[in-house]
């Protein structure tokens, strides 16, 4: 089901009543014009799963929490935050999934430009197989 953001909170709270108890996931796609939040969530008695979708702009998306009535979406919720840049009302704890994330803009953005993501880590990580010399 599509909705608008504005209708979130009602269209969670009417898919819970109507026995849709588990949080699967949330995630986002990246459309360059616009950005899409999806919610799947699941109905353990039958098996059935629901979608809700939420169209949000590209430019300053904004999306209110539902940890009111699901616990699970903490996490969830910060991914969104952290990685799309989409802001989430209503959310008190602001503690950053990736600790040393300089933050300016979402990784899962498709205008992200890779290039140095974390502060603080100057040296690439070197992978070292088990059998090779020196290896503990």
């Amino acid at each position: 089901m599509k909705i608008k953001s504005e209708e979130l909170i009602s269209s969670v709270e009417q898919k819970r009543k109507e026995g849709y108890t588990y949080l699967v996931k949330i995630t986002a796609v990246d459309y360059t014009d616009r950005l899409e939040a999806i919610y799947f969530l699941r109905n353990l008695d039958n098996g059935k799963e629901e979608e809700i979708r939420v169209d949000l702009p590209a430019k300053n998306p904004k999306l209110a929490s539902i940890m009111g009535i699901f616990m699970a979406a903490d996490w969830y919720e910060r991914e969104l935050s952290e990685m799309f840049d989409i802001e989430i009302l209503g959310r008190k704890a602001k503690r950053l999934l990736l600790e040393k994330w300089d933050g300016k803009e979402g990784p899962l953005r498709k205008s992200f430009v890779w290039g140095k993501p974390y502060k603080s880590i100057e040296a690439p990580v070197k992978f070292v197989a088990k059998w090779e010399e020196g290896a503990k």
